[in-house]
């Protein structure tokens, strides 16, 4: 594998089906440009005499759009940014911890992410889609699933307040997961 050189940006973005790291070569002298998502070559464009402009592809299982904009900032520096969905990803964060939970644990010596989507109340661990089952309880909904050889289960009860609206509580052996913060 040849060395990047030309390495100009790096991103850690959390998606539901996991943590993708984005790399970016902008070859200042050539035009080249070269994408990485996950180590692996999404683009590769050599000879571009169009120094700034906009590199468009997806990432992870969801195929989530994203896209590096060049912009010129002074004489031959140059500014990346990365937008997912159309948001800066600053912005795409910020609304991603809205709409998702997200728990890191560790059952039998192995990590797992659990991620839930609070609009679909989609399950995703380790980057798969979970099977799910819902159920209306006294106070509020329970989502059952299963990791290896471990019942788990998503509490959703309201909070009694309207600005903190639900609480989803993650449950694994009967034992509370706290949250993780990404």
């Amino acid at each position: 594998l040849e060395k990047m050189t030309d390495l100009v940006a790096v991103w850690e973005v959390a998606l539901s089906d996991g943590v993708h790291k984005i790399e970016f070569e902008h070859g200042t002298t050539s035009g080249k440009r070269v994408v990485y998502v996950d180590g692996k070559e999404e683009i590769r464009r050599e000879w571009m005499f169009k120094l700034v402009g906009k590199e468009t592809f997806t990432v992870g299982a969801t195929k989530t759009k994203a896209a590096i904009n060049i912009d010129a900032v002074s004489g031959f520096a140059y500014e990346y940014t990365l937008e997912i969905n159309g948001k800066s990803l600053k912005k795409y964060l910020e609304n991603r911890l809205k709409t998702t939970n997200t728990w890191i644990l560790s059952l039998d010596g192995t990590d797992y992410r659990v991620v839930l989507e609070k609009d679909t109340m989609d399950v995703w661990c380790n980057g798969q889609k979970m099977e799910t089952a819902g159920e209306f309880v006294e106070d509020g909904t329970e989502t059952h699933f299963t990791v290896g050889d471990h019942s788990c289960c998503i509490k959703a009860v309201s909070s009694g307040k309207r600005k903190e609206g639900i609480i989803h509580t993650l449950i694994v052996n009967n034992r509370e997961i706290p949250e993780a913060v990404e």
